[in-house]
């Protein structure tokens, strides 16, 4: 499983995310000091914690979500290679956003993610599709505003394992009660059959890259999403370019060198003054895992 670490879709080559991963990894299963910063420690630590609660009540709810957390903590997390890119790909989107929100003055953007349109006049199949995906995006976090990984936008493997560590935590508080242990499988098999169903950011991500793209809108709607700072609108449409998952996606951005992103967004045909607010931020983003450096002199450690 250690071979597998690297999310789907990116590029495995730069070192420091590899060594990030492989951190992030290690301290779920065994929580110690390490380089990642207290932040980052702490967001990525929440996302699987909500992600892990969430699960269990889903299968069943008479599961104690907090007895189940404290468990995994204390003796690591059996799930730890297979969510440490998931959550540190949410951790680091949530950082770079909530900076990028506190040191930017980007553009207004309607609350719901959609520019505004004369009372009473239909939006266009564009303007839907970026509602929906803005709906999506909310649904990556909590009502406090913490991030989020949303069951639909689990790789169907990593949720599936989950699924199962956490039956398997359960079935040892059952005193080996098969008629339980039989519902318990059921509940599994039937939450794997249903997430197979549900549409995520992922989904979202797709069809507002097609609606832009049947209205011959993409690198005009890519662009704009850079000039207002609609990172998930410029996530989503390079994601579904690339055809890649929105979290791999969000952490090749990341993590990327600056000279490599025109070629990492070129199937947006942006041209290079656009990317300018792009880089920028990225920029100002502190410990992020480039292809040979590890960046954290921008904001002190724990730091927003």
């Amino acid at each position: 499983m250690r071979d597998s670490i690297a999310p789907s879709g990116i590029d495995p080559a730069s070192p420091s995310l590899s060594a990030r991963l492989r951190e992030l990894a290690d301290y779920l299963a065994a929580p110690t000091a390490g380089r990642l910063t207290e932040e980052q420690r702490a967001l990525s630590l929440g996302i699987a914690r909500r992600l892990t609660v969430e699960l269990a009540a889903r299968l069943d709810p008479a599961i104690d979500g907090a007895a189940l957390w404290h468990d995994w903590l204390r003796g690591g997390l059996p799930a730890a290679d297979r969510l440490a890119a998931p959550c540190f790909a949410r951790a680091e989107e949530h950082r770079w956003r909530a900076q990028s929100a506190l040191r930017e003055s980007p553009p207004p953007v309607e609350a719901d993610g959609v520019d505004a349109v004369p009372a009473g006049a239909p939006l266009s199949p564009a303007d839907r599709a970026r509602l929906t995906l803005h709906i999506a995006d909310r649904r990556r976090g909590d009502a406090l505003g913490n991030p989020c990984l949303a069951s639909a936008d689990l790789d169907p493997e990593v949720f599936r394992a989950l699924l199962l560590d956490i039956a398997a935590w359960r079935l040892g508080a059952l005193a080996d009660d098969g008629a339980q242990a039989a519902d318990l499988g059921e509940t599994v098999r039937a939450l794997i059959a249903a997430q197979a169903g549900e549409r995520g950011i992922d989904a979202a991500a797709r069809d507002y890259h097609d609606a832009l793209a049947d209205e011959g809108g993409v690198a005009e709607a890519a662009a704009a999403a850079i000039a207002g700072h609609d990172w998930p609108a410029l996530i989503a449409l390079a994601a579904a370019a690339h055809r890649r998952r929105y979290g791999d996606m969000a952490l090749a951005l990341l993590t990327a060198e600056a000279a490599a992103l025109p070629s990492l967004l070129a199937p947006l045909r942006l041209d290079r003054a656009a990317l300018a607010p792009l880089e920028a931020s990225l920029a100002r983003l502190s410990g992020r895992a480039l292809a040979g450096c590890w960046l954290d002199d921008a904001v002190p450690e724990g730091g927003a």
